[in-house]
């Protein structure tokens, strides 16, 4: 390819061939030098600063957490190319983590729009490590899609330009004369060429600066249509490939005997030449959390762990109980300082520690050298994992190779690499390469915790007027070392948060967006130092928030004499809100009559470029509430979801739909079942048999997620976007079915504790023998 591609197009250029300026579907970007062709975005340029959107009530109205990890990425965006193939395919490596939410497939599917290619004719594998990316390469907040969708979009219209520009050349026609036929074939007014035969035609030995024009939205016949997820029939037929199915030479499976009590220390090992004549046992270590055993089989990890003989140091909280935490919390809240005007309800809510592990356990590969490093494991911030490992182990960076594996599932637990920087540990103790797996207990008593959170919420009004409406929540520390604290150093000066405030408390304000005309908003965290293991458990802050919020909400229409729902409609803060309210109202049948014992509940929430509604219907009648299921947690059942979603531009509904389908689950769960109980500093749940997460025999039998229209051009995100208003509205519903006091503590189980915990010493239980009697 020898002839340069026009920067100025002609008029009336075809899309795919542009160039910047205001029009917001011109950008500039790059044909890279390679043997084939290869593209990228340039959209660092050009871009308004923050400085923008610095002043007002809500810092989320105007600039919210999405802004800040959107404009953290842009810097990079041009070194994530388009590659395309001498077979006509064309590859990505996303610098994100696939972990179940659909990335991978909205990926190919934003490629395939662009290129006017098939989904299948794209392939989307995760890219490793890549320092140079700098803040580029975290998966967190729901904003994949919103941060890489225009950047893709320009690189792949690029890599079309560049080949329309080759087979126009190669046909011997006008670059105006050739157009796509789709399925990868351009076609001219001599003849045909595929994007295979232009591959390399199409390529630069030089890297290059270009326009392009992206195609306008009316003209997607991709994005917009329901896809079946690429990576489907794999993980259903057991193909797909998770850290544990990888097969790294000489890595053998690995466990850790823990200590029993949170963060406890390891004093000593007092059998550890009888442990490694075990059968299978290679070898043993002493690391900072425990001791490591390495064998031949995980059945013999878990036989040697529990024969191991450990003298132990308790943890730093041996003498602590959740209900002492929450009196931490209590005493440490900020006081209201909006004078209130006229009536006052005032109300405090406790949100009890949830666990934030994913389905796939704890795990990763390390093979640690004296020159260098390999790891391999789900990590959603591969960057900063790289840099601690690098440090932990005493190498240079770039000695280092770290890969994303996907994973079985996150609920924001793979923003910390625990796993990875253990099995790097363990095998440079060790002098050998492990397959590292945290057993079920490990990661619920040892594990990342959601923070246990005291809300309290003071609103006043006068007739049908809100005047005031104050929040103060007070949390248990939580950790953002994953990556986002860095990020919100770096653009501090830029946010539109005065004051010296955590990373926490940054986040709380870039998040929150209360959503209703209630006059002078003021919602506030604060935080006290324990130390506990804490996450950024899937939507951090927004569902015990809202749930105060709503109930709160429910509360006031009840003192003005209004229908929850009709009271919401009035005093919402945005036509988006009124409409996602509208659409779930009616889809829901809202008001209709309903047996003593039962009720809707009604519920918003705004985040992520978008906004949410759900309205549930709740049982809580004695024969519901007294089901008889063995081993298992019932209670009140929702027995019908209705779930309202304004994502913005949706390039996959069905995936959407999916999303929203799985934070309602999230919702229900927070609400009426799932916590852990925190006993004399340590947890009691031991595994998912412990933790009641939403089963089959409490969901909902009817579910209808409904994607409301909007002229929306850019996608909003949608990975938890689903839990918030979930929760608040079955909150909200079990209070009107019940017509008792307001709930105050969530899940609305927790004083019952509903399982006998398992042994602490040894650390993990015998490995069940008696599966079948389990098979419902």
């Amino acid at each position: 390819m020898t002839a340069p591609h026009p920067i100025v197009p002609p008029a009336g250029p075809a899309e795919g061939v542009g160039m910047p300026g205001t029009d917001r579907r011109r950008f500039l970007g790059y044909v890279v030098a390679g043997a084939t062709l290869i593209t990228a975005a340039d959209l660092a340029l050009g871009m308004p600063g923050a400085q923008s959107t610095v002043t007002a009530p809500q810092p989320a109205e105007l600039y919210d957490l999405n802004d800040l990890l959107t404009h953290a990425a842009l810097a990079t965006s041009n070194l994530i190319a388009i590659q395309i193939h001498d077979d006509g395919t064309a590859s990505f490596a996303l610098p994100r983590m696939e972990v179940g939410q659909g990335i991978t497939t909205s990926t190919a599917m934003i490629i395939a729009e662009e290129l006017d290619i098939d989904v299948a004719q794209v392939r989307v594998s995760l890219a490793d490590a890549r320092p140079e990316l700098v803040f580029n390469q975290l998966t967190g907040g729901s904003n994949t899609t919103i941060s890489t969708f225009t950047p893709i979009r320009v690189a792949a219209a690029i890599a079309k330009g560049a080949l329309l520009d080759a087979a126009a050349r190669l046909l011997g026609d006008n670059l105006d004369q050739v157009r796509i036929k789709g399925e990868g074939i351009i076609e001219g007014l001599t003849g045909s060429i595929t994007y295979a035969e232009l591959a390399r035609e199409a390529a630069s030995d030089t890297t290059r600066q270009v326009g392009v024009l992206l195609k306008r939205p009316e003209k997607f016949t991709v994005i917009g249509t329901p896809q079946n997820r690429i990576d489907a029939r794999a993980a259903v037929t057991g193909q797909k490939q998770f850290a544990m199915d990888l097969e790294v030479p000489g890595a053998l499976p690995t466990m850790v005997c823990r200590p029993p009590t949170l963060n406890g220390r390891p004093m000593a090992l007092r059998n550890r030449d009888a442990v490694l004549t075990m059968p299978g046992v290679t070898h043993v270590a002493e690391v900072p959390t425990g001791y490591a055993v390495r064998a031949e089989t995980f059945g013999q990890c878990i036989d040697a762990v529990r024969a191991m003989d450990v003298e132990w140091q308790d943890g730093p909280l041996v003498q602590q109980s959740d209900g002492d935490v929450r009196g931490h919390l209590r005493a440490a809240q900020l006081p209201f300082v909006v004078p209130p005007l006229g009536k006052t309800v005032e109300h405090e809510f406790t949100f009890w520690f949830r666990g934030n592990s994913a389905l796939e356990p704890n795990c990763a590969i390390a093979d640690v050298r004296k020159d260098s490093a390999e790891i391999w494991g789900g990590l959603k911030s591969p960057v900063v994992a790289q840099e601690q490992i690098a440090l932990t182990v005493g190498l240079p960076i770039d000695k280092v190779r770290v890969h994303v594996v996907q994973g079985g599932g996150s609920f924001g637990r793979k923003l910390f690499f625990d796993a990875a920087l253990e099995a790097a540990q363990i095998s440079r103790a060790m002098g050998a390469p492990v397959k590292l797996m945290w057993h079920r207990a490990d990661d619920a008593r040892q594990g990342r915790t959601h923070p246990m959170v005291v809300s309290k919420v003071r609103a006043s009004y006068s007739g049908k007027q809100v005047n005031t409406f104050e929040q103060r929540n007070c949390s248990v520390r939580t950790d953002f070392t994953h990556g986002l604290g860095e990020i919100i150093t770096r653009f501090a000066a830029q946010l539109p948060v005065a004051g010296n405030y955590a990373f926490a408390q940054t986040v709380f304000l870039l998040t929150q967006e209360l959503g209703y005309n209630f006059g002078v908003v003021d919602q506030l965290l604060s935080e006290v130092d324990l130390p506990f293991n804490t996450g950024s458990m899937r939507n951090i802050y927004s569902p015990d928030t809202r749930c105060a919020v709503e109930l709160t909400v429910d509360d006031l229409a009840r003192r003005m004499g209004e229908d929850p729902y009709a009271f919401r409609l009035r005093t919402a803060r945005s036509p988006r809100t009124k409409a996602v309210l509208e659409a779930v109202g009616e889809a829901a049948e809202w008001g209709k009559p309903m047996p003593a014992g039962t009720a809707q509940g009604v519920a918003i929430h705004k985040e992520y470029k978008g906004v949410t509604a759900c309205v549930v219907e709740i049982d809580c009648r004695p024969d519901t509430v007294n089901r008889r299921i063995r081993n298992a947690v019932t209670g009140p059942r929702v027995t019908r979801a209705t779930f309202a979603v304004d994502a913005g531009l949706v390039v996959n509904p069905r995936g959407l739909e999916a999303q929203m389908q799985g934070g309602v689950m999230d919702g229900i769960a927070l609400a009426l079942t799932s916590s852990l109980h925190f006993r004399q500093g340590r947890f009691l749940e031991a595994s998912w048999d412990n933790y009641f997460y939403t089963r089959h025999w409490n969901a909902p039998p009817e579910m209808q997620v409904v994607i409301v229209d909007n002229d929306v051009t850019q996608p909003g995100g949608a990975g938890e976007a689903g839990v918030a208003a979930s929760f608040a509205a079955v909150a909200c519903a079990y209070w009107r079915a019940t017509g008792g006091p307001m709930p105050t503590s969530f899940p609305i189980n927790h004083q019952t504790l509903s399982f006998e915990p398992k042994p602490f010493v040894p650390p993990v239980p015998a490995s069940p023998t008696d599966g079948r009697d389990h098979t419902y």
